[in-house]
């Protein structure tokens, strides 16, 4: 799930794109299916098994540990909210500002280390918690605060405010910029705030909320803290008594904060655990979300391959098809999303989604700024072949187009069987450098 958030980062691949589409497709696409859970790489001529005489590539095995510990936090792909699949979640809980009591825990939030910050759809707190969260303001006149999250096919609009957030036993220690979606503190801007629809429902979103673990701090930098590019490129709101809403400049303190960064231990980076699934998909998975990379006995560097990255923790000179592209693991894309003439769009119904005859394999290799290169290659089956019970929402075979062919989206179905690492942008602090690992 990316956001719209700087000129140099002008991509979107968000889930809420096709929560309509999946929702629909999980009603109606009732009756047999397929009952066949062989989760092996061999190119059968079967075609039970869905590989129709393609054969895809060996699924990795790794499982993620117990979620028991203070660092972790169990993670649940199922059904959700409303039934949008490969949508990875986690609780919650946000308490107000200086308060131990005056707190909720709010359940199917997604995990999504393509964006940063926390989002949660105000309709889902309580009356009581959501009137204590101070809404933000700026200027000398203290306008509101509202941010306009845009993505490839909607946006989120909604107050910032501020709140203490605990993620299993890992609390910020201070009160933190988090966004509330849809609340009605600030009115829209006349000429709306981005393209498409708005997204401001826990239906739209197919979650709760939104927890952005990626790599970044915060979810814009300079960008909107500086006046002459705040102008034009700022996702920021000064809302004069709620209305007028205009683009304004907000400093990096009071932008929506990655929370990781502000636990006062474990808080360099996350590791995302997820347990395989078969290749034709299965009803439901489980993860662990664990926070910090070498800060306990239970979170080691283990990875075969670390990417160092831009400050969005993406690679920009990976290739894919012989071209060079902009490559990204997502947790929260749930999808593969890229661009090959070679594979067989979908009929209408799955519109945008990739229905191979035979399964496939593609790879692409990734690159990352410390000239660290490896190949990543993933497995794709027919979207209708995997769509047809009607019952599972996790798959790691199901792939879609992206528009042009400059990036490759590594979505949620690269995570199962795999521990996949985003160390946190320490650069400014003199720390390392961002950068993702498997």
């Amino acid at each position: 799930m990316r956001t719209m958030l700087t000129t140099a980062n002008i991509k979107s691949w968000m889930q809420a794109a096709l929560a309509v589409l999946l929702t629909a497709t999980l009603v109606a696409c009732g009756g047999g299916g397929n009952s066949d859970n062989n989760s092996s790489s061999s190119s059968g001529g079967s075609t039970s098994n869905g590989l129709n005489g393609g054969s895809l590539p060996a699924s990795p095995t790794q499982q993620p540990i117990p979620a028991n510990a203070s660092n972790t936090v169990p993670i649940t792909v199922g059904h959700g909210v409303s039934g949008v699949i490969n949508i990875p979640t986690v609780s919650v809980r946000i308490c107000a500002p200086g308060s131990t009591t005056n707190c909720q825990t709010i359940d199917n939030i997604q995990v999504d280390t393509g964006s940063f910050g926390l989002r949660v759809v105000s309709s889902v707190l309580n009356s009581t918690l959501l009137g204590a969260l101070p809404v933000s303001t700026i200027g000398s006149g203290g306008s509101k605060l509202a941010e306009c999250a845009t993505f490839a096919d909607g946006f989120t609009w909604g107050s910032v405010r501020t709140a203490i957030v605990t993620i299993g036993s890992e609390t910020t220690t201070t009160s933190i910029p988090i966004q509330t979606i849809g609340d009605n503190v600030s009115t829209m801007p006349a000429t709306g705030c981005g393209n498409g629809s708005a997204q401001n429902t826990a239906s739209d979103l197919g979650a709760n909320g939104i927890l952005g673990i990626g790599t970044a701090l915060n979810d814009c930098g300079e960008t909107c803290a500086n006046a002459t590019t705040a102008a034009t490129y700022s996702n920021y709101f000064a809302c004069p008594n709620g209305t007028s809403c205009a683009r304004t400049a907000v400093q990096i303190p009071q932008q929506i904060a990655n929370p990781v960064a502000n636990f006062p231990l474990d808080n360099n980076g996350v590791i995302v655990q997820m347990a395989p699934v078969s290749d034709t998909g299965q009803s439901s998975a489980t993860g662990t979300l664990v926070f910090g990379i070498g800060t306990q006995g239970n979170n080691p560097l283990a990875a075969s391959q670390v990417f160092t990255t831009d400050r969005f923790g993406d690679l920009n000179n990976s290739t894919f098809n012989g071209k060079t592209v902009q490559a990204f693991l997502d947790s929260g894309s749930n999808a593969y999303f890229f661009s090959d003439s070679t594979l067989t769009l979908c009929a209408s119904q799955f519109a945008g989604f990739y229905c191979p005859s035979s399964a496939q394999t593609r790879t692409v290799t990734l690159v990352g700024l410390n000239k660290v290169s490896a190949a990543a290659s993933i497995g794709v089956l027919s979207a209708q072949t995997l769509f047809a019970t009607g019952s599972n929402f996790a798959f790691n075979t199901l792939a879609g187009q992206i528009g042009g062919n400059a990036s490759f989206d590594l979505g949620l179905p690269f995570f199962y069987g795999r521990h996949v690492y985003y160390h946190l942008d320490q650069t400014a602090s003199g720390g390392p450098a961002p950068s993702v690992a498997f």
